[in-house]
């Protein structure tokens, strides 16, 4: 198959292609299938974890708290971000079935960045929450209401259509490409910028500002919440108290260091990693959208007691059902 796509001389003809060529990760072609075995791997242990969580939640009244809800709409996110991207890398490593329509490519590119984004804005929902349960304990159910809850949620399904809308249609007006060859297991929005053969600056300082609007403001605010956590347990007379409060934000820490180094060592690498070789950058970039969605559960599963707990009713009921 030839992959580049031919224009007449001097683009007398502009036009899009019809579709991409996902190459997979470049330079590592004939190694691809052990990558994707490993990946498929992540996959599915993301999963299961987060479907446990999505069912169990709802089953248990004490575990209906604001918490436990943010944790269940961090899990079914990350279900729907794995969806939209992993069934087509592992059909690339595994079958090289590298070809996708390119309105198909763009959709794939806002849910991409838009369950990012909400990925980011729960796990500062989630940081806030902390926040109020520790500094604020008395007045934690009446800062942390329903109504709040919703409003967080609207804003956060609000939010990824008003910033990621514009790049989308930016993409959508290029009449022309250099190539139709995107070197990256998926539709990233800089990966197929690049491709364009016209100015994308306006395109890249746009994708920069929403980058940093959203991370970077979410990731100055969780900052911000887990300082003032820390001043607080700090002040804690008990050892004991003190352990308690650490114990319960460290799967938090853990979870939004991952998240957070990972995603924007993708997003500058775009820009201004030429030198690092690119298979590098494509592997940590594929594992920035697959590493969290499979520690979340872990973390949050393993560390929260009464998750653990429910868990484990909830399989000794399905085993003692099974014997029957």
């Amino acid at each position: 198959m030839n992959f580049q796509f031919n224009t007449s001389a001097h683009n007398a003809t502009s036009f899009q292609p019809t579709f991409f060529i996902l190459v997979g990760i470049p330079g590592l072609e004939d190694s691809q299938r052990w990558v994707g075995i490993v990946f498929c791997l992540a996959y599915v242990i993301a999963v299961i974890g987060n479907m446990t969580l999505v069912l169990v939640i709802p089953m248990f009244p004490s575990l209906h708290g604001p918490m436990f809800i943010f944790l269940m709409l961090l899990a079914s996110n990350d279900i729907l971000l794995g969806v939209s991207i992993v069934p087509k890398m592992l059909s690339i490593f595994f079958s090289s079935s590298r070809l996708i329509l390119f309105d198909v490519c763009l959709v794939q590119m806002f849910f991409l960045h838009s369950f990012t984004s909400i990925e980011s804005g729960l796990l500062l929902a989630m940081a806030f929450d902390r926040y109020v349960a520790i500094c604020k304990p008395l007045r934690y159910s009446s800062i942390v209401t329903s109504r709040l809850i919703v409003k967080i949620i609207v804003m956060l399904c609000v939010r990824p259509v008003v910033l990621f809308v514009p790049c989308i249609l930016l993409v959508k007006r290029f009449k022309s490409f250099k190539t139709n060859i995107i070197s990256h297991s998926y539709c990233e929005h800089m990966a197929v910028v690049k491709l364009a053969d016209a100015d994308i600056r306006v395109n890249s300082a746009l994708g920069l500002l929403v980058a940093f609007t959203l991370l970077g403001n979410d990731l100055l605010f969780i900052s911000l919440s887990y300082g003032r956590i820390f001043q607080a347990v700090y002040r804690l007379p008990s050892t004991e108290a003190r352990l308690k409060a650490f114990n319960t934000c460290t799967p938090h820490i853990c979870v939004f260091l991952s998240f957070y180094m990972l995603a924007f060592f993708s997003f500058l690498s775009h820009r201004y990693g030429k030198h690092i070789p690119s298979y590098i950058h494509i592997i940590l970039s594929d594992l920035y959208l697959l590493v969290p969605p499979m520690i979340n559960p872990l973390m949050y599963g393993i560390k929260t007691k009464l998750i653990r707990g429910h868990v484990w009713k909830l399989l000794c009921k399905i085993k003692t059902c099974s014997w029957r």
